[in-house]
């Protein structure tokens, strides 16, 4: 009972440290695919996880992007996040980082820097991190393309993966997510001069509005359910040429697998409305749903130590949103998401978080590696090289 006290009591020392922190980290703006920029918010993160753990990180460069690893040599848990965020290079200045009373503001502040700053002050409370590994990415918001084999391959070698992405607004952890597919349609019609013989044209813009309308009937009637999104659209070169060209990106989420296999069987088998009109399907499922069932037993400990804390109406939320947390629950791994900032907001202009909850939040994070990194009924490693 004592221990978990002892921990909230450190993290309320720490809360000024984390909110200066915070306001460093999203000052250094990292947007997906911006080497630059993700290469010094990566050189800063290094100096803080090194403070943290007490041992350098391993640069993985894969791409050109920047991924920073502390691996452990036996791996009892892993701590998952990512430090690329949604906004384009110069968001800070239009939205600089704010405090007002207890809540943050600031590209990213929620998705997820809270998150990242949380966790390293966790990891200075820990007794031991000998075993616990920490794996930060940056290409979550674009499909974790280049990170996913290094997910998996953390995930593999670890006894459970803590993913901290940003808690519900209420504070909830989340057992469950659905998973996500995304593609692109690419449509090629016949150019035509508009005005003068538009009939010798194949419209791809024209084309394009057919799939719109078709891709709407495939998702399910509830907002709670499976969702095909349309989303970029591009087609067309000038005012007065029938367009020869179109391109469609669709989002897809489903809490199942089923579901995910029968949309995307669906968006393959998408035929052309227009005579002469061609049309390519690109992309697929890159994420399958996280289950609730690999993470009960995380949660229900996740509950006792925040009852010790003094916060005992911690739930296991449902989100709608994926995470690198799908990747790991689908190897089998038992992992809990959630587990950063409470805040809300993510991707848009009100993106916040509560710094009041940011000291709790830290005890529990820290509370649950100390407990898995001594629990004998840790999922065994198995034998490898760390890479």
């Amino acid at each position: 009972m004592d221990h978990p006290r002892r921990l909230l009591d450190a993290a309320k020392r720490l809360r000024a440290d984390m909110v200066d922190r915070l306001s460093t980290l999203v000052r250094f703006e990292s947007p997906p695919g911006s080497l630059r920029h993700l290469e010094s918010c990566a050189d800063l993160l290094a100096r803080w996880g090194e403070e943290a753990l007490g041992r350098p990180a391993r640069r993985v460069v894969i791409d050109g992007l920047p991924h920073l690893l502390w691996p452990a040599a036996s791996q009892r848990v892993l701590l998952l996040g990512h430090f690329d965020t949604v906004f384009p290079v110069g968001t800070i200045r239009s939205r600089p980082f704010a405090v007002r009373g207890d809540v943050a503001t600031g590209p990213g502040v929620c998705d997820m820097k809270a998150g990242i700053v949380q966790m390293f002050a966790a990891l200075r409370l820990v007794e031991d991190s000998s075993a616990v590994g920490v794996l930060l990415t940056c290409d979550e918001e674009t499909g974790s393309v280049t990170s996913r084999p290094l997910i998996e391959h953390e995930a593999r070698r670890s006894g459970a993966v803590l993913v901290c992405e940003a808690a519900t607004p209420d504070g909830h952890v989340k057992v469950a997510r659905k998973g996500g597919s995304v593609y692109r349609l690419a449509v090629r019609g016949r150019a035509a001069h508009a005005g003068v013989e538009p009939q010798r044209g194949v419209n791809a813009t024209v084309e394009v509005a057919h799939q719109v309308l078709t891709l709407g009937t495939l998702g399910a009637a509830d907002s709670g359910g499976t969702s095909v999104t349309p989303t970029l659209l591009s087609a067309g070169t000038t005012t007065n040429t029938v367009p020869e060209l179109a391109s469609l990106a669709v989002d897809v989420r489903a809490w199942t697998r089923a579901e995910l296999e029968r949309v995307d069987q669906a968006i393959r088998g998408l035929v052309p409305f227009l005579p002469e009109a061609t049309l390519a399907v690109q992309g697929g499922i890159n994420r399958y749903p996280m289950s609730p069932e690999l993470a009960r037993p995380l949660l229900e400990l996740a509950q006792s130590i925040a009852g010790q804390l003094g916060t005992p109406n911690l739930g296991g939320a449902h989100a709608a949103g994926a995470s690198d947390g799908n990747f790991t629950a689908a190897l089998g791994v038992p992992t809990l998401d959630g587990l950063g900032a409470v805040g809300g907001g993510a991707h848009s202009a009100d993106e916040y978080v509560c710094l009041d909850r940011m000291p709790e939040r830290t005890a529990l994070l820290a509370g649950l590696v100390d407990t898995l990194s001594m629990m004998e009924s840790v999922r065994p490693l198995p034998s490898g090289e760390i890479p």
